[in-house]
């Protein structure tokens, strides 16, 4: 058994929200609080969301993580 671990980020917008509903529907968990920081380059405030998953495979660095 691995666990993966992904960050999500993306502006404050309801695409964080979808992009989190999204990992979630295909069995990733949240792990620990979402952050928000202000990108003073751009303007905006940026979410981040941690989320792991437990997958049968062993880990390998090629794979993509989305699509797991």
């Amino acid at each position: 058994m691995t666990t993966l671990y992904r960050l999500l980020t993306e502006d404050d917008t309801s695409a964080f929200c979808h992009k989190v509903s999204a990992a979630l529907a295909q069995g990733w968990a949240l792990h620990g609080p979402p952050s928000m920081a202000f990108d003073s380059a751009r303007g905006v405030m940026r979410c981040g969301q941690a989320v792991t998953k437990e997958i049968e495979a062993e880990y390998d660095p090629e794979m993509k993580l989305g699509r797991q």
